[in-house]
């Protein structure tokens, strides 16, 4: 069994998703083998996420030094 997340992208006029190379011979797998797939939503990308991460991890680390500059 592999386990993977995947974004959903344009496949012709469908909508699908392609499995890593190395998941499938991992897994012994071969064109045309019959497999069973189970798929569930992991989470809408929030676009602003990791600006907001890096952001917090930045206060983190340098907040006091801008707060010590601000007040000179």
């Amino acid at each position: 069994m592999i386990e993977t997340e995947q974004k959903l992208i344009q496949i012709g006029s469908s909508e699908g998703i392609t499995l890593p190379r190395k998941d499938l011979a991992r897994l012994g797998a071969k064109r045309g083998d019959l497999l069973r797939v189970k798929v569930e939503l992991v989470a809408k990308p929030d676009k602003h996420q990791k600006l907001l991460s890096e952001y917090d991890a930045f206060v983190e680390q340098y907040g006091q030094t801008l707060k010590n500059l601000a007040n000179k």
